[in-house]
């Protein structure tokens, strides 16, 4: 099975609020299990600075198990928070050579692109929606990234 229809069918059963998931087709078997109150799953091998549970998935009979993950300290800050507006790949520059589009202690205007996050081969444009200063960056370049998950802080 293709990595975003994976990503897809992981955002599906998250939404729906089961905590046990099985399919199979073709010879392989994937198994998403909740593992906590809030019915939200990580996808595999993925560093997301969230507060999201973490979950197995079987393939072709090889369990893989997902990182530990940090929680967001969103709710314990001031401020206004960016959060990814999709799934995908967090990039803090336009390429590997360029400056990053923010770094903390920055003044931002309402508008001006924080960052970049690709999804399915196409580059998205995260524009601040708050003019301020950048008091926290939630991500690493190159990390995976969920929809709603905090990107940035801004007061």
């Amino acid at each position: 099975m293709e990595f975003e229809k994976i990503i897809k069918l992981v955002e599906c059963v998250s939404a729906s609020g089961l905590t046990s998931f099985q399919y199979e087709s073709g010879g392989e078997k994937i198994i998403l299990e909740c593992k906590n109150q809030d019915n939200r799953m990580t996808p595999v091998g993925s560093t997301v600075v969230s507060n999201m549970p973490l979950w197995d998935l079987q393939a072709k009979g090889q369990t893989l198990q997902s990182q530990p993950v940090v929680p967001s300290r969103e709710d314990d800050e001031s401020g206004n928070i960016v959060k990814s507006p999709l799934v995908g790949t967090f990039y803090s520059a336009s390429s590997e050579e360029a400056d990053d589009f923010v770094s903390v202690g920055d003044h931002v205007k309402k508008g001006q692109i924080l960052a970049i996050v690709e999804a399915m081969k196409l580059m998205n444009e995260i524009e601040s929606d708050f003019e301020g200063e950048v008091a926290e960056i939630y991500v690493k370049n190159h990390e995976a990234v969920e929809y709603g998950q905090p990107l940035f802080r801004i007061v």
